[in-house]
């Protein structure tokens, strides 16, 4: 589907945005010129036109042009080199960036004009020079946090949405195959119990697998295990995914022992290796290896997930293969703020990161 003109963007600016900003410098532009326009008319300048270019560049064309110019490098510095400051300290910066905008613009201001012959305050009217940028600063960064804030919610609004939708997928999913957990125990035993004493391979592999299935049950009642419990479940999946690749499948897990009792929610890590298994070693004849790293660094746990499989051009296309990868995105950026990052693997093959 193409995106519609308004939407396109330029430097992640869209184009209905830097229009409507250019249409707002315009604006006052033309209404300062005006203004000044009829008040010399109040003095009998018959022969002072209204839209008469140069008179307009002189008027305000030059002054508001420069103030446009100021205003490009403090937005990026403010909306985008700083996007993760608070709201209270990127506010607070004003207090440095005001003064400095006010300064550039009055001298590159008065440097153009008496270089292009326009006319300026002189003297004690200079202060006007200092009050007029200084209270057009605070209007238009007034109005670009408002927007900010305005954009931000709207993201808010729109991820809420997608967990809550995600969050009923989930639950009809559940409720399509709903059975009780205890007659799934029940029955793993059974048949547990019927495979012969010689096929005890066969036996563990089952008891594995129940398991799995209780392990899914606690993660439906509580909200954070130890990452210990977590990998004991991530090897359990892989041991029996190893059954079905025999040595195709090569696992790596690297975790600090001290960070074992951290807290993580549970079902963080399955949808991320089954994703590596599913999609980037199956079709691969020789197979591959899966590697689990995990570190603690700043007060944050680290999570990298790497395979050496096909790999994948198109990455937001990860997010189109299934629900668990897309919950797990969710959850973290609703419950950490933290990105799921995915990036190529070397030589080949798909790494997964995130930090909570």
């Amino acid at each position: 589907m193409k995106t519609p003109f308004l939407y396109r963007k330029i430097f992640s600016v869209r184009y209905g945005e830097l229009f409507a900003f250019l249409g707002f410098y315009a604006f006052f532009a033309a209404f300062y010129h005006a203004t000044l326009w009829y008040n010399r008319a109040g003095y009998k300048h018959e022969e002072d036109v209204l839209f008469q270019p140069i008179a307009f560049f002189d008027d305000s064309g030059l002054d508001y042009l420069l103030k446009f110019l100021i205003t490009i490098p403090i937005w990026w510095l403010l909306f985008k080199k700083l996007r993760n400051w608070s709201l209270a300290k990127r506010l607070a910066l004003h207090l440095v960036l005001l003064p400095i905008f006010v300064f550039v613009w009055k001298e590159v201001y008065y440097l153009c004009s008496d270089a292009l012959d326009f006319s300026h305050l002189t003297g004690r009217g200079q202060v006007w020079d200092i009050y007029i940028p200084a209270l057009f600063y605070v209007l238009q960064f007034g109005i670009l946090h408002s927007y900010n804030y305005y954009l931000d919610n709207q993201k808010k609004l729109k991820l809420e949405g997608e967990l809550r939708t995600a969050a009923l997928k989930s639950e009809l999913s559940a409720l399509k195959a709903q059975l009780n957990p205890h007659f799934l125990y029940n029955i793993f035993n059974t048949i547990s119990a019927s495979v012969p004493a010689k096929n005890e391979k066969t036996r563990h592999l089952i008891a594995e697998l129940s398991d799995l299935f209780r392990y899914q049950l606690k993660a439906s009642q509580v909200d954070k295990v130890t990452l210990r419990e977590e990998l004991e479940f991530v090897k359990k999946y892989l041991d029996l995914e190893k059954e079905r690749f025999k040595e195709r499948l090569r696992i790596n897990i690297d975790v600090d022992s001290e960070i074992l009792d951290e807290k993580v929610p549970p079902m963080l890590l399955q949808p991320l290796v089954e994703n590596s298994v599913k999609h980037g070693l199956s079709s691969l004849i020789e197979g591959g290896e899966i590697a689990i790293i995990i570190k603690k660094k700043d007060g944050k746990l680290t999570f990298e997930i790497t395979d050496t499989g096909v790999g994948i051009k198109d990455k937001s296309q990860v997010f189109e293969q299934g629900i668990g990868l897309t919950n797990t995105r969710l959850r973290l950026e609703k419950m950490y703020q933290s990105t799921l990052h995915i990036t190529d693997n070397k030589p080949q093959g798909l790494k997964i990161r995130f930090a909570i």
